[in-house]
């Protein structure tokens, strides 16, 4: 008996998101009282597999395959499923990020399992097994009572802190045979020069309160000295003062850094959905009684294209740029 965690890894590296999972993954089989296991797929050499032991993981299982070089539903579930049977999972655990959104209901039925998605924090019992989870945009939470055998969680991004549990490393090298692929990837481009906003530790985010898309530069700046990514809400997008890749909230994309600036933005339900997952929010608006001071730990009431300005100078003397 194990608790499965899917671990992603970038251009055969993992970041934060992996060892938060795997931290979590620890804590969960240590409640059951059996071992974690975590399956990365891809290319990743042993160095790197060994980082995953120093969290509690007592096996890697790297699974390399030429039909799994590049992200197919099918295929990683077919992948993931087939190791969590082998390795006898009672609990799978994925990010509740765009791939574990895809692969956990596909994974859940191939294993008949229960779902619990976008959990964010261990098991309130397991016997039996409640999970706890947000819901109506953060506004609410839910005890999630799972009863089928094995159970397929997705963990929120930033709801769990990394925790350092040694353990002897053992990586297992697995051939899995999948489906053959309906797939055929023509061409693979990514984006280069720019943190990604879902991977992003800070993220500097504008809406309407900057009034014009010429007025971007100093929020673009400060993104700079502090090595954060850029986003905006709806309507900036809507208004084409920037792409609909940086859009963050309930239609656009779903984000949890540690530090996320908002920069005159009111803080509408549909964008606070987005964000509410951040750690720490820090909100500029003029509107003393705007709806992102509520979720907001830190507020600064002002016009955002005279406090940009300030805010850039002081983190230029900070960080010495």
């Amino acid at each position: 008996m194990s608790v499965l965690v899917f671990v992603e890894n970038w251009d055969g590296r993992f970041k934060k998101l992996s060892l938060e999972l795997v931290s979590y993954a620890s804590k969960v089989a240590g409640m059951i009282g059996c071992n974690t296991i975590a399956v990365s797929i891809g290319k990743v050499d042993d160095a790197e597999l060994s980082r995953l032991a120093a969290y509690g993981a007592s096996k890697i299982v790297s699974v390399e395959s030429e039909c799994l070089a590049v992200f197919d539903n099918q295929n990683f579930t077919s992948a993931i499923a087939t190791v969590a049977m082998k390795q006898d999972a009672k609990v799978v655990i994925l990010s509740n990020n765009n791939m574990g959104k895809a692969l956990a209901p596909r994974i859940a039925v191939k294993l008949k399992a229960g779902l619990g998605a976008g959990v964010s924090r261990l098991p309130l019992s397991i016997e039996p097994f409640v999970v706890y989870k947000k819901v109506f945009s953060g506004n609410a939470f839910a005890n999630l009572c799972i009863k089928s055998e094995i159970k397929v969680l997705t963990l929120a991004q930033n709801s769990f802190e990394i925790i350092e549990n040694p353990l002897p490393v053992v990586i297992e090298k697995a051939g899995i045979e999948t489906p053959e692929n309906k797939t055929i990837v023509k061409d693979t481009q990514k984006q280069s020069g720019k943190i990604l906003l879902t991977d992003a530790e800070v993220v500097i985010s504008g809406g309407r309160g900057m009034k014009s898309a010429d007025n971007w530069g100093p929020l673009v700046e400060l993104a700079d000295i502090l090595g954060a990514a850029t986003a905006c809400s709806r309507p900036v997008s809507d208004e084409g003062w920037r792409g609909h890749e940086e859009h963050t909230g309930q239609t656009g994309k779903i984000i949890a850094p540690n530090l996320y600036f908002a920069i005159g933005i009111s803080g509408a339900t549909q964008h606070l959905a987005g964000v509410s997952g951040s750690k720490y929010i820090v909100a500029i608006n003029t509107d003393k009684d705007a709806p992102i001071f509520e979720a907001a730990q830190y507020g600064i009431i002002g016009d955002a294209l005279k406090v940009l300005p300030k805010l850039v100078e002081a983190f230029r003397e900070v960080k010495g740029k």
